[in-house]
């Protein structure tokens, strides 16, 4: 009797499609894992190196030296108010003891672009000078592009926020520190917290997003400092800072100065910019 053998081609060749599919998706899915990782790599290392050159570069092209010796005496009597500026124009700079002597420089508004992604501190336009009764209020990243403000939870109540305009020192106290959802805008009112209310201090608010992480745009990092006291530039170096500027801010001593064409102005150095942020800005990434 002879036996029909049965035909196994078909299922073989079923096997085979279903191995070539198979094989194209999980080849697709190592491409899509790879540019992902490359993207991840981009976002928060290389925007980072990109961020902290620009920075380096901002505090060059202002020029301002600090000066090498401790004042006598500081003033806590009413202070000049720093010159509003106009949007897009860098006016200052923030001195952070905290961060390992981190410098920041200060610009007029929050555009991501021109100021933000510079690793540069945005003022909210709409909020205080320095010295200027009410609530002078910072945003900047948390997160990629030199993550100016990423150690911002270390910041301890007393800390010293040293703000610099181009004649004045500002040395403001951290008072406390907390999170935010988004839509709490209140915190950048002229008496923080408390929107309508008269101010009759001087306030500095620093915020930026929070948590670290891919989930940084859920909430708000935010922290409030008091003025404690002022002095001119010219007086010399608030205490707070001394043992904490940077060797490449500190002016020459008089004696390697001479015969130089004297000291670099005092310029402006940001970009010019449309501000569109009214509350607090998503500077977490």
């Amino acid at each position: 009797m002879r036996h029909v053998r049965p035909d196994r081609g078909r299922p073989r060749a079923r096997r085979s499609a279903v191995s070539t599919v198979a094989g194209v998706v999980g080849e697709a899915l190592i491409t899509v894992g790879a540019l992902l990782g490359l993207f991840v790599v981009w976002q928060l290392w290389w925007t980072d190196v990109q961020g902290a050159r620009e920075q380096a570069e901002v505090l060059q092209s202002m020029g301002w030296e600090v000066p090498t010796d401790e004042a006598v005496e500081v003033r806590r009597d009413e202070p000049p108010v720093a010159e509003q500026p106009a949007v897009g124009d860098v006016f200052g700079q923030l001195f952070v003891p905290r961060w390992d002597d981190a410098v920041i420089p200060l610009a007029q508004g929050t555009d991501k672009r021109t100021i933000l992604d510079k690793a540069m501190a945005g003022h909210y336009p709409e909020t205080a000078m320095p010295g200027a009764v009410g609530n002078f209020s910072l945003a900047a990243h948390r997160m990629t592009y030199g993550a100016p403000f990423h150690r911002v939870e270390e910041l301890e109540v007393g800390d010293p926020l040293v703000v610099r305009s181009d004649d004045t020192w500002y040395v403001y106290r951290v008072a406390e520190g907390f999170v935010v959802q988004p839509h709490q805008v209140e915190v950048i009112a002229p008496v923080p917290g408390e929107p309508g209310v008269e101010p009759t201090q001087r306030f500095l608010t620093l915020t930026t997003c929070h948590p670290i992480g891919l989930n940084s745009l859920q909430e708000r990092f935010i922290v409030h400092a008091e003025l404690d006291y002022w002095l001119p530039v010219a007086d010399g170096l608030p205490p707070d800072l001394v043992g904490h500027v940077p060797d490449e801010l500190v002016a020459a001593p008089p004696e390697a100065a001479e015969g130089a064409d004297g000291p670099a102005p005092a310029g402006r150095a940001g970009a010019r910019a449309v501000d569109t942020v009214t509350g607090p800005t998503n500077g977490g990434r």
